[in-house]
Formats: structure tokens, C-alpha cells, sequence
């Protein structure tokens, strides 16, 4: 069967026709590279550093980037029936064809579909199966910072931000494509870019115990540790002023305007917060070009402003007045990213709705202050009760609040506090004139539960078990009982394989085959997930997940991400640790630095 016709038989068949507005085409190109998001189509393109990275590599005169998306399980089996292979979007292209294939490395749960898309594009799953003539397979992104669970399947990873690094990656892969070298040649190249890591040239060993003894560099070009990369000058960085416009609706579909790049605040169980340091701002003026190139290039009616925490960008108030300028014209919504309550004002909240009044979302993260004061989230109650005041008498009717449960010291009076926080929140809506207030409140609560993060000052604790986890949430449900506020959690046993894969070594490459022959695919989606099916994997391969998630380690424990080096010190990391089970909090650093060393890792200049 043809694949035109193929897709008059399944779900959505514009995930997979390509030809959107914006999309590159190139018949002919000396490299050709397959850039996957290991999910599906709507997803993938609503991620930012897609869109970067394409259109950079499309910009050299003699690369073609291509993007591969997980198709849905309709059409993976259509596809398995009739022999057709994974295949490109831009000239339907089989992807084992392609010189590099590149997965996004957004989320634990998604490695499922990894092996899977290699599986279905032909290509041999583990690196040391592929030969000449097959493409290498490289991978980058947040998770690629405990490479390790995944190791066994990627040629190379790329650590940290991908700007410059691909483009030297790329001119390895001339030379050594024009030297006639043999394929580990290539990977031996490599070992002179800073910021790329080759898996099979470390070996791993372990004690009796299981923890590693060693993590060993088995070639003396090998460095023993790789530092992550990152774009010192964000003006200068690339930011392509036309993106491709999809055919269909997409989780996000808008332009995401990239404010900063790092964050200043140093909550402690939040993995970005550390990788992506140090804090480099683009200028408003730069900005403000690229926003009006893309309104011109794309027709978007709007643009959200990304970053790990918008309300710190040290410009936002001038900013955001001549975005407004810009946009109100051309009836251009303004979108924000979750606030910061201490930062939350009436003059931010008339800019958001200043086109169309879209809803509120805060983030706690905790029921309790001495529990937010563990986690150095250095906010307080009266912050949020400020922001829902100013929100409610603003107009505003419908406030998402975002907490964790399952945090290290958490108590039945934290999780409870959570409950007690949302009624306040209704208190405050009441509390506002009725001739002011909107007469639809809607208070939405949601959970998550906590997964302890390679690199970060919670690197060492132990997850909840999944059982706790579930009683938490079944207490807070009940607790919650004006119907007013609609609460939502998700799945403790989902989160608990995230937390075994998040922490993993490469000995969990056995559970990742296992489940691939079991059928695991699409883990982060709830129809699909199947805990059962992963236990069954551990099993078979013979190991206990929760040596991996509910075990705490020791401070001088080897951990499986030791040998990468993202600018922030263990011993840092450690202090504050410490400094959590003493309730001390850390101030932003703004105010003081707190010595990470990410200033000394980097030469300086940043932070500020």
C-alpha cells in the first residue's frame, strides 16, 4: 500500500504529510540528518529547541535536517503491515538512510519510544550492532545529563546547549566522511569537542552492592569528565525569525519568544534550575526584532514569553510595554508561563490580558512554609494570598495552582496545608466586591509527585514509594472538600518508573530491551502506559527498581552521572542538602551568591 493511501486509514494523518508552511526541503545535500522527537507530532512541535536547531542545520548550504516523529499506534501498525519503514517528514525519506539520526532527550519516559523508533526505522538498537554504512545516533537535551539508562542505544550524546556544538559535530563528520576512515573513527574525532560524550569509550564497574565502583575512561584521549556547553552571548546565538507553521493543532502553537536562558533562584529539586545555569539574558531590543519578524513570517495571533521564570528577567516591565505597543494593534495575545507570586503585580497581570484574558497559574509547590523553606522556593503564603487578590480583582476567575507531594521531610500537615492553601485562595476570591469579581471562580489544584534529579541538592534522597504516594493523594482528595476546587494528580506508578530511570545506570539498557519486546511505547501517555508490563521487564532482567528510586544514597556514593560535569559542584549540591533538613532557605543570586561554581567553570561574567 502507498503511503497516500495509508493514511486515509488512520488518526490525524497530517502528523505525518509534512509540506507545512515554513518546512525546508533540500533534494540534494552532502549530509543528511534526521532530527527525532521521540513523540508525537503535536508534541514535538511545540518544543523550542527543535525549531532552533532545524532551521540552524537547514542554513548550512550542504545539511539537510529532516524531522522524525513518533507516529501513533495506528499508524506504527499500519506501517509494520506493510513494510514501510520510519521515514522522514520533508521527503518521506527512510530514516536508516539518513547520516545522523538525532533524538530530543526531554523526558525519562520517552526512551520507550526510542528504542522503538529505531526498531521501526531498521536501525540495529544497540551501538555496538551498527556497522559501516548505518547512521550514528546521537542524542542531547535535560536528560542527557544522566546519559547513562540510554547509553548502550546512542553513537555520541551532546551535552549541553546545541548551537555551536552541532555545528562543530557537523564539520568532524565532513572530515572524516572525506577521509575514508573507518566508522569508530569518527567517534574518535569527536573526543576533541568539548561537550560531546562517547559512551563506549568509559567503562562502568560496580560493587557486590550494586553501587559503582568506577566510572573509567578506556582511552587515554578520553577526558575523564565532559563539561556541558553553553551560548555565552545570547544576542549573538542563533534564533531563526521564520518557523514552520503546522497543519494541525499543537500543544503549543504559538511563537515562543526565549527571554533568558538559567535561572536565579535555586529551588532545590529542580533539575533546570541547576543545568542550565549561568543566567544570560537576550536584549529587549533583540527581542523585539525577532518578535516582529516572526508575527510577519508566521501569522501567529500569539506569543508566549519562555523562560525558566519570566518575571526575572531584569527588562520585563520596558519590555513587555513596547511588546504591548507591537502587538495590541494586530489583536496579538500575550501569554505567560507560570508566575512567581513574589513577583505577581496588577501592572503584569493587565499586560497578559490586555488582548484576551486567558487564566492564572502559580506554583507553591508546597502546603506549608517551613516545607517550601526545605525545598529554597522563598515564597510565602501571604505572596500567593497578595497574587489571588490582585488576580480576582483583576477580573480573573479561573487560578491553576501547581504543588509537589512526596518531597524529602514532608509531613501529613504539609500535604494537608495544600488543601488548606486552595481554600484560601477561594476566601480570597469572596473577599473581592461582587461587582468586580468574574462570577465563574474556578480553583484548580494539581499535583505532582516529587522524582529526586540527577544534579541537583536532592540527588541523594529517597523517592516515596509508589504506595505512599497514593495514600498522599487519596488524604489531600478528601481534605479538599469545597466544590469549588477541582483537584488533580498524577499517576504515582508513573512517576515512580520515572524516578528508577532518572537515577539509572547503564545496566537498566536489559529492562529498556525487555519492554521494547513486551510492547512498551508511549509511557507518558496514560492509555498506553502499562506498570505491569515494566515490573515484568525488571524482573526478567533482574533488577529491583527500587534500588534505583526508593533507595538514598550516601554523600561519597559514585552516582552514574558523576563523569558529567554541568558548571555546578557536588559540593555545593551537598551544602544545600544539608541546609534543607535544617530548614535554612538560600538567597536568589541576585542578592548574594551562594558560590555553585558556575562562575569559575565558565570563566565569569554571568550571574548577573
Amino acid at each position: 500500500m502507498e503511503l497516500t493511501q495509508l493514511l486515509k486509514t488512520v488518526q490525524k494523518p497530517a502528523r505525518y504529510i509534512g509540506n507545512e508552511y515554513g518546512s525546508v526541503h533540500k533534494a540534494d545535500a552532502a549530509i543528511r540528518f534526521a532530527f527525532c522527537f521521540p513523540d508525537t507530532y503535536e508534541v514535538g512541535m511545540s518544543h523550542l529547541g527543535m525549531k532552533i536547531l532545524y532551521h540552524l542545520l537547514n542554513e548550512q548550504e550542504d545539511i539537510a535536517c529532516e524531522r522524525v516523529f513518533a507516529p501513533w499506534t495506528d499508524m506504527e501498525a499500519a506501517m509494520r503491515a506493510h513494510g514501510i519503514p520510519l521515514f522522514a517528514l520533508e521527503s518521506q525519506r527512510p530514516v536508516r538512510d539518513f547520516d545522523m539520526v538525532g533524538f530530543t532527550l526531554q523526558y525519562e519516559m520517552s526512551y520507550s519510544n526510542i528504542i522503538n523508533m529505531l526498531d521501526l526505522a531498521g536501525i540495529p538498537l544497540l551501538s555496538a550492532e551498527r556497522g559501516d554504512g548505518m547512521p550514528f545516533v546521537c542524542a542531547g537535551g535535560p536528560c542527557a545529563y544522566n546519559p547513562e539508562p540510554i547509553a548502550d542505544f546512542v553513537d555520541f550524546f551532546l551535552l549541553g546547549e546545541g548551537e555551536e556544538i552541532l555545528l562543530e559535530v557537523m564539520d568532524a563528520y565532513r572530515a572524516w566522511k572525506a577521509s575514508g576512515e573507518a566508522r569508530e573513527a569518527f567517534l574518535v574525532r569527536l573526543l576533541a569537542i568539548p561537550g560531546v560524550y562517547v559512551p563506549q569509550f568509559y567503562d562502568v564497574t560496580y560493587h557486590t552492592d550494586g553501587t559503582i565502583s568506577a566510572i573509567t575512561p578506556n582511552r587515554l584521549d578520553a577526558p575523564a569528565t565532559i563539561q556541558k556547553r553553553i551560548i555565552a552571548d545570547l544576542d549573538s546565538a542563533y534564533f531563526p525569525d521564520e518557523i514552520i507553521v503546522p497543519n494541525m493543532e499543537t500543544v503549543h502553537d504559538r511563537i515562543m519568544l526565549e527571554l533568558f536562558r538559567g535561572c536565579i533562584r535555586g529551588c532545590r529539586f529542580c533539575q533546570a534550575g541547576i543545568i542550565y545555569r549561568p543566567v544570560r539574558e537576550r536584549s529587549p531590543e533583540r527581542l523585539l526584532a525577532l518578535a516582529d519578524k516572526l508575527i510577519q513570517s508566521t501569522g501567529y495571533e500569539e506569543i508566549s514569553l519562555s523562560s525558566l521564570s519570566t518575571s526575572d528577567y531584569t527588562q520585563l516591565p520596558a519590555f513587555t510595554d513596547k511588546l504591548i505597543q507591537m502587538t495590541e494593534q494586530r489583536k496579538i495575545n500575550l501569554s505567560l508561563p507560570s508566575l512567581r507570586l513574589d513577583s505577581f503585580s496588577m501592572a503584569l497581570m493587565q499586560k497578559v490580558q490586555k488582548v484576551r484574558k486567558s487564566g492564572l497559574t502559580f506554583a507553591p509547590e508546597a502546603g506549608t512554609q517551613r516545607l517550601r523553606d526545605v525545598i529554597n522556593k522563598n515564597i510565602t503564603k501571604e505572596d500567593l494570598m497578595t497574587a489571588a487578590s490582585t488576580a480576582f480583582g483583576g477580573g480573573y476567575g479561573g487560578v491553576k495552582l501547581y504543588f509537589m507531594i512526596g518531597l524529602p521531610t514532608e509531613t501529613d500537615t504539609d500535604v494537608l496545608g495544600i488543601a488548606q492553601l486552595a481554600q484560601d485562595v477561594v476566601d480570597c476570591y469572596f473577599a473581592v466586591p461582587k461587582d468586580v469579581r468574574n462570577k465563574n471562580l474556578r480553583v484548580t489544584v494539581s499535583t505532582s509527585s516529587f522524582v529526586p534529579k540527577p544534579h541537583t541538592p536532592f540527588q541523594w534522597e529517597a523517592q516515596a514509594t509508589m504506595d505512599a504516594l497514593t495514600e498522599k493523594q487519596k488524604r489531600l482528595k478528601g481534605a479538599i472538600t469545597n466544590r469549588r476546587i477541582t483537584y488533580n494528580w498524577h499517576d504515582a506508578s508513573l512517576s515512580t518508573l520515572e524516578g528508577v530511570f532518572a537515577r539509572g545506570d547503564r545496566r537498566l539498557s536489559r529492562v529498556l530491551l525487555a519492554a521494547h519486546r513486551m510492547g512498551a511505547k508511549f509511557d507518558s501517555w496514560q492509555e498506553c502506559f502499562d506498570y505491569d508490563l515494566w515490573m515484568r521487564a525488571f524482573s526478567e532482567s533482574g533488577l529491583d527498581p527500587a534500588f534505583y528510586n526508593t533507595r538514598k544514597r550516601s554523600f561519597d556514593e559514585i552516582l552514574p552521572w558523576d563523569h558529567i560535569d554541568v558548571g555546578v559542584t557536588k559540593a555545593f549540591l551537598q551544602r544545600e542538602c544539608e541546609k534543607a533538613y535544617r530548614g535554612e532557605t538560600t538567597r536568589n543570586c541576585r542578592e548574594q551568591c551562594a558560590g555553585c561554581g558556575i562562575q569559575g567553570a565558565f570563566g565569569g561574567g554571568f550571574c548577573g
